[in-house]
């Protein structure tokens, strides 16, 4: 604090005054001087100081009288009552009323520089211990706000599991009466009848969609949060996924483009986690690719990285939505423009593995010509 410091200095003799200018202003200290008591006492209105050196005496009051004004405009300010009469009283009264020191007078220079540097040192303490108290109380309130969003993050998932497996079996018990009917074993049916419970099954499956989605959005902030990393191998999850969403691709005549074996590549994830992550990202690039449209698979390891890329010929993302993919429950504009059924869940689920995991995800993408997301992972470690 020394060489910003700013000091007053409040008293009628112009020799003091000068004396503490010559004395202190070498040191670096900023030293702005008064000569009265109502000349000190409008600089002390108008401006804080570091530290004030005060004259017990000045010809229109009393020095100790402007304690109470320098403290409060600044509480941490260092008062230093320069004296002739240094008594044992007027210490103590000077003390009573705030003043940290005093100082008689005559003094030399020395003196007057080791007692500003003492009281300079006590106001950089003070204000240090507030700090302290301050970061304290800050880090304090942290804390109870992330213990409280825990528990509101714990209370939605419990929720969300609750209320999840409550609705999967009526839903599903509805959806296999409708399959029921529209196979015809319950009699037959007119066209219009058929047509409207077509609609109903439409209904029931993106129910189910959503009451899974639920299910395992709840678990990735829970049960998986207690499963410890380990060495996941890439191929075998791969497989797996590719198979499952093979036939949709073939359905609707997309070119699935899908990666060399890499047999001994394994990333540092866990099964479930890796699967749910690739799952997703194949799922919706299928999902929202055009009949007769490509999809592309590619696996690449780049030094202590593995770099999984999605790519597809689809409806593409608008640049503004982009930030937002992951976000819970949000869908892009274009999906919504393109009518195609979704909860907005599983890439919010999918971004809580790559970050668990982690590792990072990035997004290329133009409306009407395709998007790639490519998500970078950490290889494992023996």
């Amino acid at each position: 604090m020394g060489a910003k410091a700013r000091i007053l200095v409040i008293d009628d003799e112009d020799g003091i005054r000068r004396g503490c200018v010559r004395a202190l202003e070498p040191h670096g200290f900023q030293v702005e001087t008064a000569s009265s008591f109502q000349d000190g006492l409008t600089r002390i209105q108008q401006d804080t100081f570091d530290l004030v050196l005060l004259d017990v005496m000045l010809p229109d009051g009393r020095g100790i009288n402007l304690l109470e004004p320098i403290l409060a405009r600044d509480p941490d300010t260092i008062a230093i009552v320069i004296t002739g009469y240094a008594t044992a009283e007027l210490a103590v009264e000077a003390i009573q009323h705030g003043a940290y020191n005093f100082i008689s007078k005559p003094f030399t220079a020395n003196m007057l520089l080791i007692t500003v540097n003492q009281g300079l040192e006590k106001r950089q303490l003070s204000l240090d211990s507030k700090r302290m108290r301050i970061l304290e109380q800050e880090a304090a309130e942290l804390i109870r706000a992330k213990e409280q969003s825990d528990r509101l993050n714990e209370f939605k998932s419990h929720f969300a599991t609750m209320v999840a497996h409550e609705l999967r079996s009526p839903v599903s018990g509805a959806q296999s009466l409708v399959r029921t009917m529209l196979r015809g074993m319950a009699g037959e049916m007119s066209p219009q009848q058929s047509e409207l419970l077509g609609r109903v099954n439409i209904r029931l499956d993106f129910l189910l969609m959503l009451i899974n989605d639920l299910l395992t959005l709840a678990a990735s902030k829970s049960l998986e949060d207690e499963k410890p990393l380990e060495a996941v191998e890439v191929d075998k999850v791969m497989e797996r996924v590719i198979e499952r969403h093979a036939e949709d691709a073939k359905e609707k005549h997309i070119d699935l483009q899908i990666p060399p074996s890499h047999p001994t590549l394994r990333v540092k994830a866990t099964p479930d986690g890796l699967d749910t992550i690739l799952r997703n990202l194949l799922c919706n690039a299928v999902k929202y690719t055009p009949p007769e449209g490509r999809v592309q698979i590619l696996i690449d390891q780049e030094g202590d990285e593995v770099k999984f890329r999605i790519s597809d010929t689809g409806i593409g993302i608008a640049p503004e939505d982009i930030p937002h993919i992951g976000e819970e429950f949000f869908r892009a504009k274009e999906v919504h423009r393109k009518g195609i059924v979704g909860t907005g869940l599983g890439m919010s689920i999918a971004k809580q593995f790559i970050d668990r995991f982690g590792g990072q995800l990035h997004i290329e993408s133009q409306l009407g010509q395709g998007t790639t997301f490519t998500v970078t992972l950490p290889v494992w470690k023996e």
